[in-house]
């Protein structure tokens, strides 16, 4: 991935990403974040694991991302896009839709969504 590419992944992932660290760590230790999403035998959904990942990216400086830190933010994007193309009718607040956006680090009634 080249300089420009990186960027524009940064870019993209940081408004995909609209909770902040401490914020997507509460959430995370949620009966409801963890009540949601496909899990693959451990027990975790992939967006629990993805929740913890956002995280640990969130703390790390720009300089010391890897490529396969920036695939994982790709990953990111891809999935808050898409999910939230897929947005139900009526009041979202208390649904499993929000609730594996927020595992994602995306809360859709901050806004953009």
């Amino acid at each position: 991935m080249d300089k420009d590419e990186q960027q524009d992944t940064y870019a993209e992932f940081a408004d995909a990403v609209n909770m902040a660290p401490a914020e997507l760590e509460r959430w995370l230790d949620t009966d409801e974040a963890k009540s949601v999403g496909d899990t693959h035998g451990d027990g975790e959904s992939t967006g629990h694991k993805s929740g913890r990942r956002i995280v640990e990216l969130r703390h790390k400086k720009k300089a010391d991302l890897t490529d396969d830190d920036y695939a994982h933010m790709r990953k990111v994007v891809g999935y808050v896009h898409r999910h939230l193309a897929q947005r139900p009718d009526g009041e979202v607040s208390e649904t499993n839709w929000r609730y594996s956006l927020m595992n994602w680090g995306h809360d859709p009634l901050k806004g953009n969504g």
